[in-house]
């Protein structure tokens, strides 16, 4: 027999999960919006098993890489392929969320039946894992379907899964949440070009650094990746970057939850820098907190390295919300600062805000967002739902003290209300996230911040995008932008398990036809917004347009963002005390240098 004859293919597919939406259709795109750095971080470790024959020399493993928010899961024929290889294979399920737990089980249950061997791993099973006394029943539900789970990070322990695999012994739980990789030199993220193609834009992601040291309560990042921050190199980035260019790959998000705070961020940004003058020009989404323009340097060097759009984590206006989920690194004084410094830099700004606070109702949530689109100089305002996300400390607490939570994990989305809240009904909660979006998004405020972009801000055409791409999908499509895509895609079959299989005489026409009428809508409302560009381009008086979100220093007295409650008014007078102290010493060296 000839050493060809002898080699066996071990099947590895590796898939990153959508969720399901209100009509239990699998939520999916012809092109999703972004990339899934779990998924690149998967591969990338499953490329180094495979060059360094993990399995044995007699063994080729075989990669699959499957992102559903673009790209249709078929369990029957994954099954089928691994059972034509001898049943030599794996199927994991990477970067696993709260609500897409749910669809997980659904698409592992026909798998298992077939025999084949399933891994769970993401952010569920090790937020679980990590935060709570007792196993939920919705990892006890997996366990007795067969399927193992992985809890932690898989640099460097991904081969002992395989092999486990391999032989047959797949162990019912892998933790690794009390020994947490370092990133310095370890296996970077990487995805095809055919893969990352499926995104609009052509971008990929990785992450320059992992973990956060805030306390934020809401937050399951701190219990699952760790409050001790760990971070990759400037060649380490260097190296992705070179690869991902090759691969026909530009624009980056990456995935750090505050860039800010990575201690290699300038190295990074420096080597950047230098590759952009050697001819690879690369453009970047990142995130950071509402101090990084504290950090000196950190915004002008982010600009010139190549960042072009920024995520700072807003989530309220009111210092007794923040205080309340233990944000108090956020200071409403620093946002028309911060948001200001990225202006200069030309870089588009969204904002997360949260909703759901105690304090909370219809009225002030209402307030509240026409302040911010009065006096805040953003241009995207993302709104989501105060969750407790299991993995949070909110959730273990509402746990242990037996809060009513919602059931269905589905839901937790960070879109749908799940639990109770003192002043508002669920209904009444779920209509005000709604309602928040309705007020921000009007064809008005989309306007006045066109109106900002071209008086010296970011690109006004690229602006005018991305404001019309989240009014529009909110609208239209009732999908939380970042989860939406080019072209929704539903498949009659893909329903979720309890609900009936639609006649395809009545499912088919209702598809097609909510397709062109949803896209047809959405083709007008960038053709009317793409005429209001032009129209205020071509105003003679646009370059020198000023409103109240652009003026350079705050009114602590006046301004309504510090008159919206006491703890806002003591915000105003403890930045004004701050700033005349600063006035003040600023004068005296003045005065001591003549």
């Amino acid at each position: 027999m000839s050493e060809v004859a002898k080699r066996r293919r071990f099947l590895l597919f590796l898939i990153k999960p959508s969720h399901y939406d209100d009509d239990g259709y699998v939520i999916q795109w012809m092109k999703s919006a972004l990339p899934s750095n779990s998924l690149a971080c998967l591969f990338g470790i499953a490329q180094e098993s495979m060059q360094t024959q993990a399995l044995g020399e007699d063994v080729d493993i075989e990669i699959f890489p499957i992102d559903e928010t673009n790209t249709r899961v078929r369990p029957d024929r994954i099954a089928r392929q691994i059972k034509q290889a001898g049943g030599f294979g794996l199927v994991g399920f990477v970067g696993v969320q709260s609500n897409q737990f749910p669809h997980v089980l659904d698409l592992a249950r026909p798998l298992r039946a077939a025999g084949v061997k399933v891994c769970i791993g993401g952010f569920h099973v090790s937020g679980c894992l990590a935060m709570l006394p007792e196993r939920p029943d919705s990892l006890n539900e997996a366990l007795d379907l067969g399927i193992s789970l992985f809890a932690g990070e898989a640099e460097g322990r991904f081969d002992e899964v395989l092999r486990d695999a391999a032989a047959g012994t797949l162990k019912p739980i892998y933790n690794y949440l009390n020994d947490l990789p370092s990133l310095e030199g370890a296996t970077y993220p990487f995805l095809p070009r055919d893969r990352v193609g499926r995104t609009i834009g052509i971008i990929s992601s990785f992450d320059a650094g992992r973990g956060c040291p805030f306390l934020c309560s809401f937050c399951t990042i701190i219990n699952v990746q760790g409050r001790k921050s760990r971070y990759r190199t400037a060649d380490d980035v260097e190296r992705l970057v070179r690869s991902n260019h090759a691969n026909g790959v530009r624009y980056f998000f990456i995935t750090d939850d505050n860039l800010a705070r990575n201690c290699n961020w300038e190295s990074i940004f420096d080597r950047l820098i230098a590759l952009r003058q050697e001819g690879l020009d690369s453009r970047f989404v990142i995130q950071v907190d509402t101090a990084c323009h504290k950090v000196p340097r950190f915004i002008e060097k982010a600009g010139a390295a190549g960042v072009k759009r920024v995520f700072l984590g807003l989530e309220n206006i009111d210092p007794e919300n923040l205080s309340a989920a233990k944000k108090k690194q956020n200071h409403i004084a620093d946002y028309r600062e911060v948001l200001l410094a990225w202006r200069k830099q030309r870089c588009i700004t969204y904002c997360g805000y949260i909703l759901g606070f105690p304090n909370d109702t219809p009225q002030s949530i209402v307030r509240h967002i026409e302040v911010i689109k009065r006096e805040l100089p953003l241009d995207i305002l993302e709104f989501s739902i105060l969750t407790p996300l299991p993995g949070s400390e909110d959730h273990a607490r509402a746990v242990a003290a037996g809060v009513p939570i919602d059931p269905d994990l589905n839901k937790f989305d960070l879109e749908h209300v799940t639990t109770d809240h003192p002043r508002m009904s669920r209904e009444e909660l779920q209509e005000a996230y709604r309602l928040a979006w309705r007020t921000y998004y009007t064809e008005d405020h989309i306007r006045t911040v066109i109106r900002r972009a071209v008086a010296g801000g970011p690109r006004p055409d690229t602006v005018a995008y991305l404001v019309t791409w989240f009014w529009a999908t909110f609208r239209f499509y009732n999908t939380f932008p970042v989860e939406a895509g080019m072209v929704r895609r539903k498949h009659r079959r893909d329903r979720r398990p309890g609900l009936p299989l639609e006649n395809p005489l009545s499912f088919y026409p209702r598809y097609f036809g909510d397709l062109i009428v949803s896209s047809a809508r959405i083709a007008a409302l960038f053709a009317k917004v793409h005429l209001m560009v032009r129209r205020i381009e071509r105003d003679p008086n646009s370059k020198t347009y000023t409103d109240e979100a652009l003026r350079l220093t705050d009114d602590y007295e006046h301004q309504e963002m510090y008159q919206l409650s006491e703890a806002a008014r003591q915000a105003g007078v403890k930045a004004k005390r701050v700033e005349e102290r600063h006035h003040s010493a600023a004068a005296a060296r003045a005065d001591a240098a003549e």
